[in-house]
């Protein structure tokens, strides 16, 4: 079992930076891939960035390359979303979430993961 608590969401201007923090629960954080996802109102969840469980490989959805970066830290069981240069589209809510697999295939979707955080809004005003 794995509890995922996300942090580091708000407003902010376009333009605008946020760290966004997912600290998980449990001693076996770094057999997991990880995963952040979003959701604006109306939309369906959306794949963002996702990091496999060395942290060694990391893949991002083409909306946000270049301008978000996902990192982990085994010792601490948390994985971060920096985001740069944040738009109004990418207001959302955003979810961290946690795979127990050691393949890069389907960290795109959301069924492939096991456990999900609560979320934490991002907002981005112009």
């Amino acid at each position: 079992q794995v509890q995922l608590v996300e942090s580091g969401g708000g407003l902010v201007q376009a333009g605008g930076s946020l760290r966004l923090s997912c600290a998980a629960s449990g001693r076996t954080f770094s057999s997991y891939a990880m995963g952040w996802f979003r959701q604006a109102p109306g939309k369906e969840r959306e794949f963002v960035a996702a990091i496999n469980w060395s942290g060694g490989s990391t893949y991002y959805a083409d909306s946000v390359k270049g301008r978000f970066t996902i990192s982990r830290d085994n010792a601490k069981n948390t994985v971060y979303l920096q985001m740069n240069s944040l738009q109004p589209e990418d207001t959302a809510v955003y979810y961290c979430a946690a795979a127990l697999t050691t393949s890069r295939y389907g960290l795109g979707r959301p069924n492939t993961y096991d456990y999900w955080g609560q979320g934490t809004q991002v907002t981005v005003s112009s």
